[in-house]
């Protein structure tokens, strides 16, 4: 029972010691919602157009994407942030906005407007992948 006790024990310790420590929490949306329009997929590709609604001083949580994303401001104005806390675009009613994919970019979105704001995304990822990655604040003292 004591030689039971102690193999039990090692392999415990092994596995806590082969276990990663939890990353820093990622920064959860606020004042998001988001509606799924389309999703198709074509050869290890998959497309998906989704709605996407930022309350008035709501934010999208800081995150990355695994593909390429193309949306378009539809009401209200998106301010977009790189991880090094700048702006990197303000976008209106009617501009399109592209995103580079991969943990290297990313970002964050804020509605920091009167009213809400509407985007159209498509988003172009793996199969398999989610559409948004979420990420840690990276130090800035918004999101």
């Amino acid at each position: 029972m004591r030689n039971a006790v102690r193999t039990c024990m090692a392999v415990l310790a092994v596995v806590a010691a082969l276990v990663p420590a939890p990353a820093a929490s990622a920064t959860p949306g606020t004042g998001v919602t988001g509606v799924t329009l389309f999703r198709h997929v074509v050869g290890d590709r998959e497309y998906v157009v989704r709605e996407v609604t930022i309350a008035p001083g709501g934010a999208t949580g800081w995150h990355y994407h695994p593909g390429s994303v193309l949306g378009r401001v539809r009401a209200g104005t998106l301010t977009h942030h790189r991880a090094d806390c700048s702006v990197d675009g303000v976008y209106h009613r009617g501009e399109v906005i592209s995103e580079a994919s991969g943990a290297g970019y990313t970002h964050l979105g804020r509605n920091l407007g009167s009213e809400p704001l509407v985007l159209e995304v498509l988003y172009a990822t793996p199969v398999g992948s989610a559409p948004a990655v979420d990420a840690p604040n990276p130090g800035c003292p918004f999101g």
